[in-house]
C-alpha cells in the first residue's frame, strides 16, 4: 500500500471511531438523563445507530465542504 494510500485509510479510520465514540457518548448522555431498567437494556443498539448517523452526518459534512471548495476553485480559475 502506497504511503498516501495508506494515510487516507488511517484518517478515514480515526474519522469512523471518533463518530462512533460520540455517539455512544450521545447514548449514554439519554440514559443518565432518563434511567429506567428498561432503557438501559436496549442502549447497545441506540448507541451504534446514534454512531452510524454522526458518522454518516460528518461524511455528508466533508462531501459539502469539499463540493464548495471545488466550486470555489473553478469559479477563481
Amino acid at each position: 500500500m502506497a504511503p498516501t494510500r495508506k494515510a487516507v485509510v488511517a484518517r478515514e479510520w480515526i474519522i469512523f471511531a471518533l463518530s462512533f465514540g460520540l455517539g455512544g457518548h450521545i447514548a449514554l448522555g439519554f440514559m443518565l438523563h432518563n434511567s429506567t431498567p428498561e432503557r438501559w437494556q436496549a442502549i447497545g443498539w441506540k448507541a451504534v445507530f446514534f454512531g452510524l448517523f454522526v458518522y454518516i452526518a460528518v461524511q455528508v459534512g466533508r462531501s459539502i465542504f469539499l463540493a464548495i471548495r471545488a466550486s470555489r476553485g473553478k469559479r477563481n480559475a
